[in-house]
């Protein structure tokens, strides 16, 4: 229904829009309370969003995935790659905070797919980005294994052992509602932000020859063995190739900032908080990631083979350059102390996904794409049902207790990565889309929240650079010789690629199932729902204007010791 038509029927109150639509109040458009419970509840403030969209970036991609990527390209390729890549994810994270700004919808960029490009696409990133989840949630519950593997060996004490208590603990965080989560996940990831900068400043010192054996590395190592190794092949070609496939590692660890496109349905005040959030990943990619890359490559040289160990680890401490370097550096018991620190890293990665998972298989069902009962809530607005199936898909993880079923693990996780690259296309398509729907119903940029700074172009310049990196991520499987079908790694071939195939099954699947048409941008939905969630930001602010004196003891020690950081 077109926009103009609410307007001319005078309906401007969203109870009267409910009333209009008759009893899709399950569905997206309402966007109302429901005395079934289909709704959750707007608990997480600015504090807390802003944290989870840190810490969506900062995990064990950044400091154990940096080793393999050292190893096999150099500092100088990690360098340009990490810094190319995070342009392309804050160019992601702009198109995603300009929806979200504009209209919080608690089914996040599912939501924003089926309003204003098709909802078959609506369908395909919903399906794909929540097959991702819960196969990460495993996931990281078996690196967390593998992490306390390293003081305790699975000779003595399975594996599985420590899954289950880890998989108990990340169920009770989601179950005890948003607000529980929103607050653990908020201090967990300002101790993680704590480690990373201690991490930075202890390479930064070591660099400067301040470690025990006092040698002031610089950029030595630059030189020799130098900035640039080769890859499959020797020369300029191997060294082209060494970088390129560092910038898939790069965008392997980089995916997962999107996670806040899923938080805006249970954000306070979204439109100040979600901006915020975006506008800041900037600069966190540019100190957490760049500099921290730029840092441990002058710290350990490509050829170290302790480093060339850490790329056939397991992810523990063994597997970090961080942990080479201050190994080198003739610092003990560190090494500890840092694969403690990443436990707690898998165990938030781990707790964020099963989140993430809920809330994408909730937001389906409210757009009628999954069953309904995934879309009830408790009294508390938790989406018990979705968390109930996701938990229980998270029992995927006891597959990895033998040592064939992490081969075939490692294939899913190769799976879901071709997912996160397709998460972000579809962002970037839907961006763009909204881009045309706002200009031919002429909203004006002044009157929305936040406006991405490179607007439809800085879009498109991602969407073109994210189909490269799909189309090429694995392009190590076809340099062996295309004659001896025995060479031709069929396994990592499938896995890497059949993401593809699947997600055009999926999209072009629904749109002749069920007949869904492009949206025309003139008729595009802007507005349902949107006036509810003015309402809610203007009780907010009055609410938050009236306790401004409460406000100002509490929450001391994050405004004294953590809040300068942001």
């Amino acid at each position: 229904m077109a926009v103009t038509d609410f307007k001319n029927e005078g309906i401007t109150e969203s109870s009267n829009v409910q009333e209009y639509m008759g009893e899709k109040h399950d569905v997206e458009e309402g966007g109302l309370s429901d005395p079934n419970h289909v709704e959750l509840q707007r608990a997480l403030k600015a504090r807390h969003i802003t944290m989870i969209a840190i810490g969506g970036a900062i995990g064990t991609g950044l400091i154990i995935g940096t080793g393999e990527a050292l190893a096999k390209a150099g500092p100088g390729a990690i360098l340009i790659a990490y810094a190319w890549v995070g342009f392309i994810v804050y160019l992601v994270m702009c198109a995603l905070g300009e929806m979200a700004a504009w209209l919080p919808l608690p089914s996040g960029f599912t939501g924003y797919a089926v309003r204003f490009c098709d909802p078959a696409l609506g369908f395909t990133l919903g399906w794909t980005y929540w097959f991702k989840y819960i196969i990460l949630s495993p996931n990281q519950l078996t690196a967390g294994a593998l992490v306390i593997s390293y003081w305790i060996p699975t000779e003595k004490v399975n594996a599985g052992v420590w899954i289950t208590i880890l998989l108990i603990l990340i169920i009770a965080i989601n179950y005890f509602g948003v607000k529980f989560f929103g607050e653990f996940e908020f201090w967990l990831s300002s101790f993680k932000v704590v480690v990373i900068i201690g991490i930075i400043l202890l390479s930064f010192i070591l660099m400067l020859g301040g470690g025990p054996d006092h040698d002031r590395k610089g950029f030595r190592y630059w030189k020799k063995p130098g900035a640039f190794n080769t890859y499959i092949m020797e020369g300029d070609a191997g060294r082209f190739l060494a970088f390129w496939s560092t910038m898939v590692s790069a965008t392997f660890a980089y995916l997962g900032t999107e996670l806040v496109g899923v938080t805006v349905g249970e954000a306070q005040n979204p439109r100040k908080t979600i901006p915020r959030a975006i506008k800041l990943t900037f600069y966190r990619i540019l100190f957490f990631y760049v500099l921290s890359v730029l840092l441990v490559g002058t710290l350990v040289p490509y050829d170290d083979k302790k480093l060339a160990f850490a790329v056939g680890a397991s992810s523990s401490a063994a597997a970090s350059p961080f942990v080479v370097a201050i190994e080198n550096s003739g610092i003990p018991v560190l090494s500890h102390i840092l694969n403690a620190c990443i436990l707690l890293f898998v165990f938030s990665a781990a707790n964020s996904d099963l989140y993430i998972a809920t809330r994408t298989i909730y937001g389906l069902a409210r757009e009628n794409k999954a069953p309904k009962i995934f879309a009830r809530t408790d009294k508390r607005g938790v989406p018990v049902f979705a968390l109930a199936i996701c938990s229980l898909i998270a029992l995927l993880a006891y597959m990895n207790v033998s040592n064939d079923s992490r081969t075939v693990f490692k294939y899913f996780v190769n799976l879901v990565s071709m997912f996160g690259l397709l998460t972000w296309i579809s962002i970037l398509v839907t961006h763009i889309h909204f881009i045309r729907a706002r200009k031919a119903q002429n909203v004006s940029s002044n009157d929305m929240a936040y406006v991405a700074p490179f607007g439809a172009a800085g879009s498109w310049l991602a969407l073109v650079f994210c189909c490269i990196i799909a189309l090429t991520k694995n392009y190590d499987v076809f340099t062996h010789n295309p004659e001896k079908w025995g060479n031709f790694d069929y396994k990592n071939f499938i896995t890497a690629y059949l993401g593809i195939p699947l997600y055009f099954i999926l999209l072009i699947g629904y749109k002749l199932i069920i007949g869904s048409k492009r949206v025309d941008p003139a008729t595009a939905d802007l507005w349902s729902g949107k006036d509810e969630i003015d309402r809610e930001e203007a009780a907010y602010i009055a609410r938050k204007n009236a306790e401004a004196e409460k406000q100002s003891q509490s929450h001391w020690f994050y405004r004294t010791f953590v809040s300068w950081l942001f």
